[in-house]
């Protein structure tokens, strides 16, 4: 039985087709799947067999359980955010705030809002990525967030997360921007910013606004 073209619908797809001895479904265009562990793969295509499911990656097939595939996400694409200044932002004092703190430049923190969210506190992405800086329910548990649509809990939580991201990858701003989005993981594995369309073109947007707001 072939699964719908439409990847949103993988996991119920596979529950539906575990009796069925072979599928395929060939992503329409590049996505992620997600697995159990948490990791997520950047794929063109997948295959079931039998109790194993074929990704098709960059470089080759990935075989893993069935079991272990959570979901098949969409990539994200970023539209373009304009070119922003803290003071003129919302939330611009607490911006300030968490950059002193950590030790950031505050037009970084400021950029990554623009994207994420676009200065939006109630955001949830379809990953479940939440408030101003989205981050995800994993994340802000880390840093002990309460409530994620809080406005300065969000942002110290993003703001403190993207520190310790500059501070593994040793000040580098793309590799902590990559990391940001598609985890550090996934920059580990590539050596640098991964040859995911999606990231690459979220650490080109702010990198790019961060230079012409800095020349300014």
């Amino acid at each position: 039985m072939k699964l719908k073209s439409n990847l949103v619908l993988l996991a119920a797809a596979i529950a539906f087709t575990a009796a069925a001895g072979s599928i395929a479904a060939p992503a329409a265009r590049a996505d992620y799947a997600v697995l159990r562990s948490g990791a997520r793969l950047h794929v063109t295509g997948y295959e079931r067999d039998g109790d194993r499911m074929r990704l098709t990656v960059e470089g080759g097939v990935v075989e893993i359980a069935a079991a272990e595939l959570v979901s098949v996400e969409p990539e994200d694409i970023f539209p373009a955010s304009p070119v922003v200044s803290a003071p003129d932002v919302p939330f611009g004092k607490l911006i300030r705030a968490a950059a002193e703190k950590h030790g950031l430049d505050e037009r970084l923190i400021t950029h990554v809002i623009a994207v994420e969210s676009s200065f939006n506190p109630k955001a949830v992405s379809r990953k479940q990525a939440l408030g101003l800086m989205q981050l995800l329910p994993q994340t802000a548990a880390r840093y002990s967030v309460a409530n994620a649509f809080d406005p300065e809990q969000n942002i110290e939580a993003g703001a403190h997360y993207l520190k310790d991201l500059l501070d593994r990858y040793r000040g580098n701003v793309r590799f902590a921007l990559a990391a940001y989005n598609a985890g550090p993981d996934m920059v580990d594995r590539y050596g640098g910013v991964p040859p995911f369309a999606e990231t690459q073109n979220y650490v080109k947007q702010i990198t790019s606004n961060l230079a012409i707001a800095t020349a300014r």
